[in-house]
């Protein structure tokens, strides 16, 4: 037996109750608006009855048997009884919109913010299975439409609900003899309802599939406009957004003819009750047998409980569509969390900074391994180097010492205590990162430096500038430190993007620094300039630094040399070419250099 069987999946909507438990009274207090508003609103056709009633019996009416005898009288008092009951329809009216309005905010609200914190703990592969457009989609589109539905179609099926409880008892207390005629259509309507709901459902699960892909397209198209210019794929690209954009539209489309056709068969269920109660009781008031004014109410009410019933075709169109965005936001929030955080505290100011990988082997999901029983030792407050080849694994260490993924086997330890069991939040902490893929956020050159140390002061910011050789260009530009860079620094050049990640991580000061390609995208004459001022901020910090420009790396204290993951040389610059092995053709094809040691300085 399995687990799926043993404990099935909950509905989208039961899912939604439970996570809007902390809502529950503001719940109550919507759907006792809502009850309350419809009641008041079903009261005005009881008083045109007693309306009718005054005018045909007189003295003999209903008001009168309450001690008024007087005609004027009675129709004053039925007046006073509408204006309160329209008051209070007014009010409850407001009170059920704000109450629901305010609710569907709050729970869009939080749901946004619980599934995007999810979304953040979530480890990197994920990221890579899954398109950015696709969890955009769920994390706006999705949850959007939950709140329509809370707008007005949980409002509307309350009100439903109750129409049919009110005036179905009404119209047994009156007429118990041809009550059933109005009530017949309900059971039909509600069982027409279901069976076209069941329809919907995967229709709208397709809708709410093809428009994932969709935001999935624009979303990697604006990403990439540069390279789709420059390859002058406009017409390619577009003709792939019409394709999708036609697939969605097609999904809609035929939720659309299903949805459409709900109305005009409810309105032919009505009709027959409509009519029924209209024939057979206009009959029976002319024979006297029913009071003309209880007939009145009669239409009236029969009109009112099943008119509003077409609208259930609106509201179920909602109700569809809220709980196919459900269903995928709640399975996002059902993601498992790979990486978990470790319970033992690490504060910034105890990390010496050694760093051990004892005997790691990782494999990214479903391809060979590109780490394999590795194993290395970095002292504290020492400069280590790691070069390779491209697809060596360099990179990947990097991920796994801030446990971006988990080691397969093996393990990492950080001053001797497994990173494993390291508070998560302390140990990134720890460690700064400049990598090679530089990303700076739409903001300020200010707000890119001092992120991650908000409490930055402009003085330290610029201090920390100058020492990334980035405090000069920034100057000139037209608004200095305060200039917006643009989406993903796109207003900058490589080299000044790099130095800003630079700075950025020089002001954050941690006990471990990561030089990821840190000056990769820079000329020679900043590079040189970089290297002036990393020789001051690695003092006295453990640094581990890649890269593929040897003369960046050449005064490190110790450099190890990867191939297909694993440490095949290590040692100083000197050592290394002494061996003559791979560091030294590494090193003559970037010098032009036949024999290498004649560079050394």
């Amino acid at each position: 037996m399995t687990s799926s069987k043993a404990n099935p999946p909950q509905h989208p909507l039961a899912r939604l109750l439970l996570y809007g438990n902390k809502y529950r009274a503001t719940i109550w207090q919507a759907v006792i608006c809502s009850i309350l508003n419809k009641l008041f609103d079903l009261a005005p056709p009881a008083i045109i009855g007693a309306a009718v009633d005054v005018v045909v019996q007189q003295e003999d009416s209903i008001v009168a048997r309450f001690g008024i005898t007087d005609i004027f009288g009675q129709l004053l008092v039925l007046s006073l009884l509408s204006a309160i009951v329209w008051g209070l329809e007014s009010v409850f009216e407001y009170a059920y919109h704000r109450l629901w309005r305010n609710l569907a905010q709050d729970i869009q609200h939080d749901i946004r913010l619980d599934t995007y914190s999810h979304v953040q703990d979530l480890e990197l592969a994920y990221f890579e299975e899954h398109s950015t457009g696709a969890l955009l989609s769920i994390l706006n589109d999705d949850i959007n439409q939950l709140e329509r539905f809370l707008d007005v179609g949980a409002n509307e099926i309350i009100q439903v609900v109750t129409t049919a409880i009110v005036i179905g008892g009404s119209f047994f207390i009156l007429t118990p003899d041809i009550a059933w005629m109005a009530i017949l259509p309900i059971p039909i309507i509600i069982w027409g309802s279901v069976v076209f709901q069941r329809w919907l459902a995967p229709r709208y699960a397709e809708v709410r599939e093809k428009v994932s892909l969709l935001n999935s397209r624009l979303s990697n198209n604006l990403s990439g406009i540069t390279t789709i210019k420059s390859f002058t794929t406009e017409a390619y690209e577009l003709d792939r957004l019409r394709q999708d954009s036609n697939a969605y539209r097609q999904s809609n489309q035929k939720a659309i003819a299903l949805s459409s056709a709900f109305i005009p068969l409810i309105r032919l269920v009505i009709l027959a009750g409509f009519t029924a109660i209209l024939l057979y009781g206009g009959v029976q008031a002319a024979s006297g047998t029913l009071a003309v004014g209880t007939y009145s109410v009669l239409v009236f009410l029969t009109q009112r409980l099943l008119w509003p019933l077409t609208r259930l075709g609106q509201t179920f169109d909602l109700y569809q569509r809220a709980m196919a965005s459900i269903t995928r936001v709640m399975n996002l929030l059902d993601s498992p969390i790979a990486i978990h955080s470790g319970e033992i505290s690490l504060p910034l100011s105890q990390i010496r900074g050694e760093v051990k990988l004892n005997d790691i082997t990782f494999a990214y999901n479903q391809r060979q391994p590109v780490i394999k029983n590795l194993s290395l030792d970095i002292p504290a407050g020492q400069t280590i180097a790691i070069v390779g080849a491209t697809g060596s694994g360099k990179s990947t260490l990097v991920k796994l010492l801030l446990r971006l993924y988990e080691v397969r086997s093996g393990n990492i330890t950080l001053d001797g205590q497994d990173i494993k069991d390291i508070v998560l939040w302390d140990l990134r902490r720890g460690i700064g990162l400049v990598s090679q893929d530089v990303f700076l956020f739409h903001g300020t050159v200010r707000e890119n430096i001092s992120y991650g140390s908000p409490d930055a002061t402009l003085s330290q910011i610029t201090e920390a500038a100058k020492i990334a050789e980035a405090d000069q260009f920034i100057q000139e530009l037209p608004q200095g430190y305060d200039t917006i860079v643009g989406e993903r620094g796109q207003k900058l050049s490589g080299g000044q993007k790099q130095r800003i990640a630079i700075a950025r991580a020089i002001l954050k000061d941690p006990p471990i620094l990561i030089l990821d390609e840190a000056t990769s995208a820079v000329d020679n004459e900043t590079e040189a300039a970089i290297a002036r001022s990393l020789e001051k901020i690695t003092q006295n910090r453990t640094t581990i630094a890649i890269a593929h420009r040897l003369s960046t790396i050449r005064h490190s204290d110790c450099i190890y040399v990867m191939e297909y993951g694993q440490l095949i040389e290590k040692g100083t610059h000197e050592e290394l070419l002494e061996q003559d092995g791979i560091y030294t053709n590494l090193w003559r094809v970037q010098t032009g250099d036949r024999y290498g040691r004649q560079l050394i300085t």
